[in-house]
């Protein structure tokens, strides 16, 4: 036992005339009754640097710190697979810049590629195979098998800006390809960081339109938001403090779903839409679910 230690967040502080207490990663504190138990030997246990054998008092005391979940074996940080480190980045260099800085650091391959930002100066994205018009900037449009191109593992595209009406479109079917899917972009002060589509049946980013509009009474003036034009007052910056939190996020995001490591609290990362406020760098969650597809009308006999 004298590997043993304490769980990610949990700590021991000792109280000046009240013994020993334990903070616990939700930042409650609960009083240790030691008893008999020597309180150093018990703290020289729990940071895993006792040498000497374990007395009955302190088995009992440790016992219980196992079965409140405060002490565990501290599992190594598990490796990104390679089958899924090539990640493909798509977007506004203010995001996907500190982003591959992240990844690399995670043991991800990021490659960063042009696409449309926010200001569409770069090519937009139809739906597989379509054949519609250019952007207004002359530029071809893109397909998914334009998004395929180099086998990625997973597509990350950050806006630094609405979504242009059609932009994701392709994208949103790259679950499908065996692809994973994750977004951002950014409305005014509050940026939007979408759920991780893995499989067939996740959340698209056109179910979280669906669901954005059917949650608000405004849903004309947003959806007319999304379309423009908009006249703006002076452009919203996104400082570094701000991207380098997003793009913490979506590297956390992408890291637990190439290596299977679980989320440890909140809602699961897949059925979770985040908003950011750049003002405060406030997070808020809230769950999002797939959109069903309608069922056809049925035919009337005639």
């Amino acid at each position: 036992m004298s590997r043993s230690r304490l769980v990610p967040g949990a700590e021991v502080v000792a109280v000046p005339g009240r013994g020993l207490a334990v903070r616990t990663p939700e930042g409650e504190f609960f009083s240790v009754r030691t008893g008999e138990a020597d309180e150093d030997a018990l703290l020289s246990l729990l940071t895993g640097t006792a040498t000497g054998p374990m007395d009955d008092e302190l088995a009992r005391v440790l016992r219980a710190f196992e079965e409140t979940g405060y002490l565990a074996q501290e599992p190594p940080d598990p490796e990104w697979p390679t089958a899924r480190r090539d990640i493909r980045l798509l977007g506004d260099p203010v995001l996907t810049a500190p982003l591959a800085e992240q990844l690399t650091a995670l043991g991800a391959r990021p490659r960063t590629t042009p696409a449309v930002t926010a200001s569409g100066t770069t090519p937009a994205l139809t739906a597989s195979g379509s054949t519609s018009a250019a952007t207004a900037s002359g530029s071809t449009p893109m397909t998914v098998d334009d998004l395929l191109d180099g086998d990625p593992a997973a597509v990350v595209w950050c806006l630094d800006g609405p979504v242009p009406d059609g932009l994701w479109d392709a994208a949103d079917s790259l679950p499908q390809h065996g692809v994973a899917w994750l977004r951002c972009h950014r409305e005014g002060w509050q940026v939007y960081v979408e759920p991780v589509a893995a499989a067939p049946g996740d959340v698209t980013s056109a179910h979280v339109r669906s669901r954005r509009l059917a949650a608000t009474p405004a849903h004309r003036e947003l959806a007319a938001y999304w379309s423009g034009p908009r006249t703006s007052g002076t452009p919203v910056r996104l400082a570094a403090p701000a991207a380098t939190l997003l793009t913490a996020l979506l590297a956390d995001d992408l890291a637990r779903w190439a290596t299977g490591a679980p989320g440890r609290t909140g809602l699961p990362a897949r059925r979770r839409l985040r908003c950011v406020d750049l003002r405060t760098l406030t997070v808020t969650e809230h769950p999002v679910l797939p959109v069903p597809d309608v069922a056809p009308m049925p035919k009337r006999d005639t």
